[in-house]
């Protein structure tokens, strides 16, 4: 499966390439993921239920960053065991670009495969779900790296990217 697109953030692009490579900001927004630890300078583990028609599974994988160019982009790759439920394995082109001082355009370039008792439900359920789970991560990703509105204080989590901005 291809999936192409972007999302409009409202943060800076330094802030939002911060995020993107925070663990902690990940897990928040990966639908499903009950864990992700980084293990190493450019690797995680991750652990992630997800359900897809009627296949509920839990996968265990690793993810590996590379190409790294900050705060521009990077390729994001991955694979996962779901069990009985099968594989899946892909990667993500990632590219930042600022539309002004304080909105980035994230875009997107996926590809991934899957194996096993899921690739049985049928390239349009896989897609649909696949479009919706993409669709969740960037909303809530957006929701967590963008400012608080006027009049809130900014959580402690936040202030770590948004500190770039004072020097």
């Amino acid at each position: 499966m291809d999936m192409t697109g972007s999302q409009r953030i409202q943060a800076p692009r330094e802030v939002v390439w911060a995020a993107l490579n925070d663990p902690e900001v990940l897990k928040q927004c990966i639908p499903g993921c009950q864990s992700l630890d980084r293990t190493g300078d450019n690797g995680f583990t991750a652990k992630a239920v997800l359900k897809i028609g009627p296949v509920k599974a839990t996968f265990t994988g690793s993810v590996t960053l590379s190409d790294i160019d900050p705060p521009n982009g990077y390729v994001i790759t991955g694979e996962g065991n779901g069990g009985v439920a099968g594989m899946a394995k892909g990667g993500a082109t990632v590219r930042l670009e600022p539309e002004s001082d304080d909105v980035t355009i994230l875009h997107y370039d996926v590809k991934s495969q899957i194996s096993g008792k899921i690739a049985q439900l049928g390239s349009r359920l896989i897609d649909a779900t696949a479009k919706k789970l993409a669709g969740e991560f960037f909303e809530s990703f957006g929701k967590v790296v963008a400012p608080p509105p006027p009049g809130e204080e900014m959580p402690e989590a936040k202030k770590k990217w948004w500190s770039w901005k004072k020097g």
